[in-house]
């Protein structure tokens, strides 16, 4: 499928929630999209209505299925920050010429964006190989894509021998667990019910050793953020002090049921997506590891993947200035 498929279907995802109350963003407030069942301490401050009150203005919330969705919303101005939108999807759409920028590393989170194959074929890494004409279930433009086609090099399953059908995780995890599909690929809520039906091919850990790297990012349209990098940077640091809240076990207590609520999970099943995921400090993400040039490398390596599976038509030269580190930079003084 290519990419002006997926912008397409992107776009028409996003019409689909209706230019309503979830959009009203103008000059009292901004609008950001995330994730539901994909708990992170943010919810926290935005339950606590902590955005709101740092930057002096009403902070709307729209939630999305995909990170495809997100850039479809981002472009249309309907949506200023996105939080935790994949590497993938923001290599997608920046590679197509959206002018996004990456403000931060929202997660790290391997093991909880993986692919996971139906029980009854009894595949698992050392017989990859049988995979040939399955049917999989893989959200087209996003970090599981991306760590799919990965996973697929690595095993030497050849692309045109399997069936991939276009599925956002909560369809692909119903599929699966219906029988229509034989692998499932995709993270969070959707990625735990699948694993109920079948098994990984690789842990996190064994997909970071190739090189599969999985991280979210907050991001917007780099000129909204270059009139209101002040607004921008008041955000960034508020969601720094919930992932320094939360790295503190003594709050897990207060926080976790309230997380929860937000996330529309229970408290169990948030703790235990929560325990897979890693929140860098702003030092961190300003380092060379990520935001300092090792993201920057990272979206190349992603899009030179897609523009080779016929993703994408091609990669920019450079993703350089796809990042923008001055918002965290200042709000790491705050």
């Amino acid at each position: 499928m290519g990419l002006k498929t997926i912008l397409a279907g992107a776009a028409a995802s996003v019409a689909a929630l209706s230019a309503g109350s979830a959009f009203a963003a103008g000059h009292d407030g901004i609008t950001v999209g995330y994730f539901l069942e994909w708990p992170m301490p943010f919810e926290y401050a935005k339950q606590m209505g902590t955005y709101d009150e740092a930057l002096g203005m009403t902070v709307n919330w729209v939630s999305f299925d995909t990170g495809t969705a997100m850039s479809a919303a981002m472009a249309s101005g309907d949506v200023q920050l996105s939080v935790s939108q994949g590497v993938p999807p923001f290599v997608v759409a920046t590679s197509a010429g959206q002018d996004l920028q990456a403000l931060d590393v929202a997660v790290s989170y391997s093991d909880n964006d993986n692919c996971v194959v139906a029980e009854a074929l009894e595949i698992d890494k050392d017989s990859a190989g049988e995979l040939a004409g399955k049917k999989v279930a893989v959200p087209l433009g996003t970090a599981a894509h991306y760590g799919f086609l990965k996973q697929m090099s690595h095993f030497g399953v050849d692309l045109a021998s399997l069936n991939i059908v276009d599925m956002a995780p909560p369809d692909g995890a119903a599929a699966i667990a219906q029988g229509s599909v034989d692998m499932f690929c995709g993270w969070g809520g959707s990625l735990r019910r699948a694993k109920e039906f079948g098994n990984v091919l690789l842990t996190g850990a064994e997909k970071e050793e190739l090189g599969i790297l999985v991280f979210d990012l907050t991001s917007g349209p780099a000129s909204w953020v270059a009139e209101n990098s002040d607004t921008v940077a008041k955000f960034l640091a508020v969601t720094a002090e919930a992932n320094a809240m939360w790295a503190d076990e003594a709050n897990h207590a207060e926080m976790l049921p309230v997380i929860a609520k937000d996330a529309g999970m229970s408290e169990e099943d948030t703790a235990a997506t929560l325990a897979t995921f890693v929140f860098p400090t702003v030092e961190d993400q300003l380092s060379a590891k990520w935001l300092g040039g090792g993201a920057q490398e990272f979206m190349s390596g992603v899009a030179d993947v897609f523009v080779e599976a016929g993703s994408i038509d091609s990669a920019l030269p450079s993703y350089a200035d796809n990042v923008n580190t001055g918002p965290l930079a200042t709000a790491n003084g705050m």
